[in-house]
């Protein structure tokens, strides 16, 4: 289940820095980590699946990989996590199997979250709640729209965008039972104690985090 703080990796090159990153988060609490690059060649992302998915497996956290179903099953990630512009549900279930998550964004279409709940998402994300250095352009749901599918939908919600300690306390608040967090933990001074104070916000609500 996704539940509590998602840490989604930033784009970096040197894997080493990535591993001691995910891992700071991992130890201060963080019961996910999405596997997230864009841009680096394929060698690069399966060395860094690989040892993030290792890391992982060490300390029993899900590890997802972002958009690349093949990638996913390469590395034997718990799953994998689609936009609107990847693969169907459908496809991603035909290849990984009903073992594995499949997350879904949902931006700000609670239409969309329905259709992935009935097609057998295991989540749904929506966001950017918040202005995001990530996806400065990325629709902009609100808070209600969160409550709306706290009441309609019976699968975990994620919140993503910009989502800082305040912002996460609002989403929480609103009925987010994770939140998608890559700058406020990743560029932190104390990476595990960001993870701790995200943490400790889930603890407050009654929500599961380590």
């Amino acid at each position: 289940m996704i539940r509590g703080l998602y840490a989604i990796t930033p784009e970096c090159a040197n894997t080493a820095l990535l591993l001691a990153q995910a891992n700071a988060a991992i130890l201060g609490g963080a019961q996910a980590l999405q596997y997230r690059n864009k841009s680096a060649d394929g060698d690069l992302r399966f060395e860094q699946a690989s040892a993030l998915n290792a890391l992982c497996q060490a300390h029993e956290t899900l590890f997802i990989v972002n958009d690349d179903i093949d990638l996913a099953i390469r590395v034997n990630a718990n799953g994998v996590h689609l936009g609107a512009q990847d693969a169907t549900i459908a496809s991603a279930r035909a290849t990984l199997g009903g073992d594995k998550i499949v997350g879904v964004s949902c931006y700000d279409d609670l239409n969309r979250a329905h259709d992935a709940a009935a097609r057998g998402a295991n989540y749904v994300v929506f966001g950017s709640f918040f202005a995001s250095p990530t996806k400065p352009g990325a629709a902009r749901p609100s808070l209600g729209l969160l409550r709306r599918a706290r009441r309609q939908l019976s699968l975990p919600l994620v919140a993503i965008g910009g989502i800082d300690l305040q912002g996460a306390r609002a989403v929480i608040t609103a009925g987010a039972d994770a939140v998608a967090v890559i700058s406020a933990l990743f560029a932190a001074a104390d990476i595990k104690a960001a993870a701790r104070e995200f943490c400790d916000l889930f603890s407050l609500e009654n929500h599961d985090c380590a």
